[in-house]
């Protein structure tokens, strides 16, 4: 496909070359010009110096006579002058004494006046170039020096004719020499500015063809000249080729995010600033109407719904306040005709927002479903409370019974009553959290003062496994929270390294990183670990490893359910993992707020 470029007059390498060789030819007629003056004055300071070599040999023929004879003088200038010389004797006052080519110079007029005089007694010596003789008619060259000892001026001039302007004329083999030497200069520039130019082309077509968005040619690259302009339009194709590809990437991730929106099982929808829709996905226009009552000709319409108006005051008070650069979130839940809705906006750096509407009808009831469980469980576990008290009243109904089986049926009892007890408690907790979780009160508490009281209280069963403990929490460490609660996170973690990690163990706390939000815990012990296929379960309720395993989670079954729980309380997350060398690790987070 031809690629039509732009209408220029001229090209751009065209106009370079003409620029530059106008430059150049301006260059070269100055330097002709200088040099041709150059030229004619360096003769005519030649010429000058041989007539005032000539005037010095004539003083010195002067000075070696005691009066000045005029005859001797005049056959010195015949004998040794040479063709059309003109010589003149001249006082200070610039009365003529002397002339070779007149023999009464008592009628010329006085010389004061004349260039070369005025020049020769200023300056010690003077010319003139192509002066009109006022005595003698036509044009001369003159040369006057003055000699003080004497108190004369002696002049030599030729006249001004064809021979003597030959003489003068500026030799003009530079000037052929200069014209060669431009010739070949031009010529290379030319050869230059051309592959200039069809780079510059090559890189306008390729410009074309990116705006227009068509295929480049994979050939276009090895079309540039190897120098730095070729290397610089290779390195601009090469990332127009990345930036093309990273395109095509992001429309196809776009694409993707588009159907993982219209398919999600929440409604979604993005706006811009000024509340315009940018995308929205099936199931938000639905839930929309379901809480407007009817259905909504635009979806712009959802920030005039009452129930959402919390939400658009939100976003207005946001865009008219904004002030810092993180993200902004508010969510409220509306219950609608017996159904329940959570919806979310995030305000973004850009004021563009985002609403997300849930039906989390289900949800709650599951919640309410799960209290219920809860609640059952709690009564169910009274049964065996019946059984220890059977037990208890065989005993009070038959003192008879042998000491040794009242002794084992008193440790069952008692046994199964402090394991109930502490799965009502365990139960109790995690009800607690999940049905108020917004009743809980919160305060600073040291975490390292908490730990450090831990460990004491749990220092004979330390002892009696080998087990040593390392608090390297920093000093001072204080979170705002809930004390109770943090405190079942470490104890609860650490009953657990106590009653299944083995013997001869150590185990480690630490607080190994920070940022603005989070603190980051690490709990670990050096024990058996478990299977990597129980580590996802291990916070389940009631979960325990199989008994055949070398490490097992008894007791209620509840204490790292309640551990996830109030971790989750304090705006954390918390995972398991076996470490390289042996032994359970468990990583968790605790919000600073």
């Amino acid at each position: 496909m031809t690629i039509e470029l732009s209408s220029h007059v001229l090209s751009f390498n065209k106009k370079l070359f003409l620029s530059v060789i106008s430059l150049f030819i301006a260059f070269a007629i100055c330097f002709m010009a200088f040099q041709y003056r150059r030229e004619k004055e360096y003769k005519i300071e030649l010429l000058n110096t041989q007539l005032q070599n000539y005037n010095d040999r004539l003083n010195d023929f002067l000075r070696g006579r005691d009066t000045l004879n005029i005859q001797q003088l005049n056959d010195y200038v015949c004998e040794h002058t040479f063709e059309d010389l003109r010589v003149t004797l001249i006082n200070k006052n610039g009365t003529v004494i002397y002339d070779n080519l007149e023999k009464d110079p008592s009628h010329f007029e006085n010389h004061h006046n004349r260039q070369e005089i005025k020049e020769a007694i200023t300056y010690g010596s003077g010319y003139s170039i192509n002066r009109q003789s006022e005595s003698l008619g036509g044009e001369f060259f003159y040369s006057a020096r003055y000699y003080p000892n004497l108190d004369y001026i002696i002049r030599s001039a030729l006249p001004y004719n064809v021979s003597l302007m030959r003489h003068l004329k500026a030799d003009s083999h530079y000037v052929w020499f200069t014209l060669i030497i431009s010739l070949i200069l031009i010529i290379i520039f030319y050869r230059f500015t051309h592959k200039l130019g069809m780079s510059i082309t090559k890189l306008q077509q390729f410009a074309m063809k990116a705006d227009r968005n068509e295929p480049i040619d994979t050939d276009m690259q090895d079309a540039f000249p190897k120098n730095e302009l070729g290397e610089i339009s290779q390195h601009i194709i090469q990332i127009y080729k990345r930036l093309h590809q990273a395109k095509e990437d992001l429309y196809i991730e776009r694409e993707k995010l588009i159907t993982h929106l219209q398919i999600s099982h929440e409604g979604l929808g993005v706006f811009n600033h000024r509340k315009e829709e940018i995308l929205v996905n099936n199931l938000f226009t639905q839930y929309a109407n379901l809480i407007s009552d009817k259905n909504l000709s635009s979806t712009e319409e959802i920030f005039s719904i009452p129930e959402l108006q919390p939400i658009t005051r939100f976003i207005t008070k946001n865009r008219e306040r904004s002030i810092g650069k993180e993200e902004k979130r508010m969510s409220l839940n509306i219950d609608k005709n017996g159904r329940i809705f959570a919806v979310e906006c995030i305000i973004f750096q850009d004021d563009s927002f985002e609403i997300s509407i849930n039906d989390i009808t289900q949800e709650k009831e599951q919640a309410l479903l799960k209290k219920q469980l809860t609640q059952n469980i709690a009564h169910e576990l009274k049964t065996p409370v019946s059984s220890i008290q059977g037990y208890l009243e065989t005993i009070v109904n038959n003192p008879t019974l042998p000491r040794e089986k009242i002794n084992a049926f008193l440790e069952r009892s008692y046994a199964q009553s402090n394991r109930l007890a502490h799965l009502l408690r365990d139960i109790s907790v995690l009800t607690r959290m999940e049905e108020a979780p917004n009743m809980i009160e919160t305060e600073p508490v040291n975490l390292t003062t908490m730990m450090r009281n831990i460990l004491n209280e749990v220092t004979l069963e330390l002892e009696e496994k080998q087990i040593t403990a390392h608090n390297m929490l920093p000093e001072g460490l204080t979170i705002q929270g809930n004390s109770s609660l943090l405190y079942s996170i470490f104890r609860n973690l650490t009953d657990n390294a106590i009653a299944y990690a083995g013997t001869h163990i150590s185990i480690t706390i630490r607080c190994f990183r920070e940022d603005e939000r989070f603190y980051y815990f690490s709990f670990s012990d050096t024990g058996v670990g478990v299977g990597p296929e129980h580590l996802s379960r291990l916070f389940e309720r009631f979960y325990r490893v199989d008994k055949g395993r070398s490490r097992k989670l008894g007791g209620t079954g509840l204490g790292l359910a309640i551990v996830k729980n109030a971790v989750i309380l304090h705006g954390g997350t918390i995972f398991a993992k076996n470490t390289p060398g042996g032994g359970l690790e468990f990583i968790f987070t605790l919000s600073k707020e």
